[in-house]
C-alpha cells in the first residue's frame, strides 16, 4: 500500500529506469517501513524527469544520411557534375568511380542538381 500523494507520484512517474528502478523504491520502502503499512516518500522520486535524450540513430543510418548531405551538397556545387577538376568527386577527394558508385547505392538523381 501507498499514501495518497506518492502513489499518484508513482504512477506518474516515468520510470526511466525501468523495472530496476521501481524495484529499487519498493525495496527502500520495504527496508525503511517500520509498520503494516508501505509507504513511498514522494521525495525518492524527482519531480521532474530527466531530460530525454534524443533516440541513438543506428550508426549505418547515420553515416548514409551524412553521405547523402555531402554528396548532394557537391553535387550542387559542380551543378550536377561528377568527373572533371570542378566535379563533385574533387571536390570530396575521391575517386570519380566510388563517388558514381555511392550515388546509385544511395539512389541520389544527379539530373535534379544540374540547373541549380
Amino acid at each position: 500500500m501507498t499514501t495518497g500523494v506518492a502513489k499518484d507520484h508513482i504512477q506518474a512517474y516515468p520510470w526511466p529506469g525501468n523495472v530496476r528502478e521501481l524495484q529499487n523504491v519498493i525495496e527502500r520502502a520495504v527496508i525503511v517501513c517500520d509498520t503494516d503499512t508501505l509507504v513511498v516518500d514522494g521525495s525518492w522520486l524527482p519531480r521532474e524527469s530527466a531530460p530525454t535524450r534524443p533516440p541513438i540513430v543506428p550508426f549505418g543510418d547515420a553515416v548514409a544520411a551524412r553521405e547523402r548531405e555531402m554528396i548532394e551538397a557537391a553535387l550542387a556545387e559542380s551543378k550536377g557534375k561528377v568527373f572533371g577538376p570542378s566535379g563533385a568527386a574533387a571536390k570530396l577527394g575521391i575517386p570519380p568511380s566510388t563517388l558514381d558508385s555511392k550515388i546509385r547505392v544511395l539512389k541520389i538523381r544527379k539530373g535534379q542538381f544540374k540547373g541549380r
